[in-house]
């Protein structure tokens, strides 16, 4: 059995961490598995790509895209392009994708024209705002999968109302958790630690970068103003997006608590949330993060496709006003949070689950 795992952005990395190293426990056991990695180069800042392979131990990719940055349709093209080569140079039996950025959906094409099958990490998914790109994408990508692999009951559901066999949806848990279980221990201090004299507790994390909050200059920097007036006694730490940076420009900013440093690998980023007295983010992956770690959770915008992380779990969606913010989080700083609790499977054994499946549908083939 031959797999082709693509990787293309920073959620991208932290999935396939586990699903390597399920891979190479079942390769030490004398199981006929290989795989070659992809790496398509859609994230290409060194702390949002290759810092991710050195800490959370993946091996070096076998082959780099470089693709880089562009227009959705430009960099989607130019993966696809990138990605048939790749495929015509080394065939495999199975493509296997996660997530929903661009290199998810361009690969999972590409494959299906060569007519390997594919297989969907984090399938079913969604969150109705056909605005973001990565909605477009997990439709594309789970209407043409032959293998799914979910981290809910509701995305079983989602995917059966849209026509896909049953017999081939596979609800396995969630593989972000699996490296977030891996690595608790290995979390660790960024260098301005001690230079902003950061504690347990004293500080919240702030990630922006969806179009929604950041491509505005004028809105951005608004919003920015409202959450650093409404945190009276707390550090705000945001490490800023490539994406924002460049909104931002050179402009003097001058806020009372926000710290703008530069993104994050992810044990200093995980550190960072696992230490924090809450999240403000636009990120869905983050929300899944801090539910298991039990860090309250504010997510600027209007939907998510992870409703459990609302629902059981440590995450408030806010939508994209500053003025609904102010008032969850006060209400939050009043009444504390309820009592929440960890998504059925969301238990550190995802990624086993998939590749037994993998094996199991290899030998029945």
């Amino acid at each position: 059995m031959k797999i082709t795992i693509v990787a293309g952005a920073r959620p991208n990395f932290i999935k396939i961490a586990p699903i390597i190293n399920a891979i190479q426990k079942k390769q030490s056991e004398g199981k006929n598995i290989t795989f070659r990695l992809v790496h398509t180069g859609q994230h290409y800042d060194k702390n949002l790509s290759d810092t991710f392979f050195e800490e959370l131990n993946i091996p070096h990719p076998n082959a780099n895209l470089e693709v880089k940055s562009g227009s959705q349709s430009v960099q989607t093209a130019a993966i696809m392009v990138a990605f048939e080569q790749e495929l015509l140079q080394n065939l495999c039996n199975l493509v296997l994708v996660v997530g929903d950025v661009n290199s998810t959906m361009a690969c999972a094409i590409v494959a299906k024209k060569f007519n390997i099958k594919v297989a969907h990490v984090e399938a079913g998914i969604r969150s109705g705002d056909l605005t973001m790109p990565e909605e477009i994408n997990r439709m594309v990508t789970d209407s043409i999968s032959d293998y799914f692999f979910t981290t809910s009951t509701l995305a079983n559901e989602n995917l059966i109302k849209i026509g896909s066999n049953p017999k081939h949806v596979y609800f396995v848990g969630n593989v972000m958790i699996d490296t977030l279980i891996q690595n608790l221990d290995r979390f660790k201090a960024p260098i301005f630690w001690t230079k902003f004299d950061l504690k347990s507790k004293n500080f919240i994390v702030l990630t922006l970068h969806r179009p929604s909050n950041v491509d505005e200059e004028k809105s951005l920097l608004n919003l920015l103003q409202g959450i650093d007036e409404m945190v009276v006694d707390k550090k705000i730490i945001f490490p800023i997006h490539p994406r924002t940076k460049s909104i931002l420009g050179e402009k003097s900013l001058n806020f009372r608590n926000i710290i703008l440093v530069e993104p994050q690998s992810y044990l200093n980023f995980m550190f960072l949330v696992k230490n924090s007295f809450a999240v403000i983010t636009d990120s869905g992956g983050i929300s899944e993060e801090t539910t298991v770690l039990g860090i309250p959770c504010f997510t600027m915008r209007t939907t998510t496709e992870r409703p459990e992380t609302v629902s059981i779990g440590t995450n408030i969606l806010v939508g994209i006003s500053i003025e609904n913010l102010m008032v969850e989080f006060s209400k939050f700083l009043k009444y504390g949070m309820s009592e929440k609790k960890i998504p059925t499977l969301w238990d550190g054994k995802s990624s086993e689950r998939i590749i037994d499946i993998i094996l199991e549908i290899e030998h029945n083939n």
